[in-house]
């Protein structure tokens, strides 16, 4: 029922987009930035564990209603674009007032502290709220969901496999951007990243906003 011979097309196409750039891969460098790898691994499960909200919606059959539903899917895309405006904003105004997350005292690196609950509410809103996933979710899943399989167990087993696999790739961003920690601690190398995260997620949420 779960181990069918569409398993692998499903793992080899849900890989491939967790690997291409977006607004997840984006958040997660940013908080990881901003707070070191706690909150840069929090960020990751918090984002992951939005899918099992799209999956759960999909199941059933919320997605169309809000495809079918113009004034609620647009509510729910202002929402998102509302949301990564806004995100966007928090890092230009770091940048404007040369606040990285990163600083570099007597050789070792000093994040900025984040609650855990602050790195977890970004995530997993940043995610909920992004209607590009409820409808990619809605047209994506049921490929790979047959008509004898119960739809929500099945969508949350296939969420559950790319809760996984998005997890691996940003928790190996994650290890990334430590590497690089002691370059970012620059200040005018902080001051720049910021302003480019910010940015692009204003630019996303913009974009996300009017879209049609």
């Amino acid at each position: 029922m779960f181990f069918d011979h569409y398993l692998w097309a499903y793992l080899i196409a849900i890989t491939l987009l967790t690997v291409s750039p977006g607004v997840d891969t984006l958040l997660v460098i940013r908080n990881t930035v901003r707070g070191g790898f706690r909150d840069g691994v929090l960020t990751s499960f918090a984002i992951c564990l939005g899918l099992f909200v799209h999956a759960a919606v999909s199941a059933g059959g919320i997605s169309f209603i809000l495809m079918q539903s113009a004034w609620a899917f647009s509510l729910l895309k202002l929402a998102g674009a509302g949301y990564l405006i806004w995100l966007g904003g928090k890092s230009l105004y770091s940048a404007f007032r040369g606040q990285s997350g990163l600083k570099l005292e007597a050789g070792n690196i000093k994040h900025r502290q984040v609650s855990a609950w602050t790195s977890l509410r970004e995530g997993f809103l940043s995610n909920v709220l992004n209607p590009k996933t409820v409808v990619f979710y809605m047209a994506f899943l049921p490929q790979f969901i047959q008509p004898t399989d119960p739809a929500l167990l099945k969508s949350l087993f296939l969420a559950g496999l790319h809760f996984l696999i998005a997890n691996i790739w940003q928790l190996v961003l994650v290890l990334m951007v430590g590497r690089a920690a002691v370059w970012l601690s620059r200040p005018r190398v902080g001051r720049y990243f910021d302003s480019l995260t910010g940015s692009i997620m204003v630019f996303f949420g913009v974009r996300l906003g009017f879209d049609s």
